[in-house]
């Protein structure tokens, strides 16, 4: 049996896997990483939920390869996590929001995904229209995951 990564290992593996990268604001995207690890740890997820959410865009970041994480020593549920919350080119929201639903312990990790990424510090950087558009679309991926409150 293979001995699973430590959440510190899965943190250094994500930090090294989006070094050099920026958010839309600039800042280093391992922040948003630690952001969103944070507030799965704060609404009750467990230590494969934490995992998959230092982990949640690095498939769609190219960060890592499907491969590469399918060979990864992690639970199968976190892989389940990480590859439900990777939007996929053309997907429709529904059909993304739906695979989140379907898989077990993907919402919490999204839920802490859309609360970063709609918080008000880090949209008030951005220039308007894209303010405007993303409030717009982390809304709407809100209410197609049934999250009808607002982000905390």
């Amino acid at each position: 049996m293979t001995t699973l990564l430590t959440l510190t290992e899965v943190e250094t593996l994500a930090r090294a896997a989006h070094d050099g990268q920026t958010d839309k604001a600039g800042r280093p995207y391992a922040e948003h990483l630690q952001a969103v690890a944070e507030g799965v740890r704060a609404r009750g997820g467990d230590a494969e939920q934490i995992a998959a959410a230092w982990l949640h865009d690095s498939v769609e970041d190219d960060a890592l390869t499907e491969r590469r994480l399918s060979e990864a020593a992690l639970s199968r549920r976190t892989k389940d996590i990480v590859l439900a919350v990777t939007k996929r080119a053309g997907e429709p929201p529904e059909a993304y929001a739906g695979r989140i639903l379907a898989t077990p312990g993907a919402l919490l990790v999204k839920e802490a995904d859309l609360a970063h990424n709609a918080d008000p510090a880090r949209l008030a950087v951005l220039d308007e229209p894209t303010r405007t558009r993303l409030t717009e679309k982390y809304a709407r991926m809100r209410t197609l995951l049934g999250l009808t409150a607002g982000p905390d």
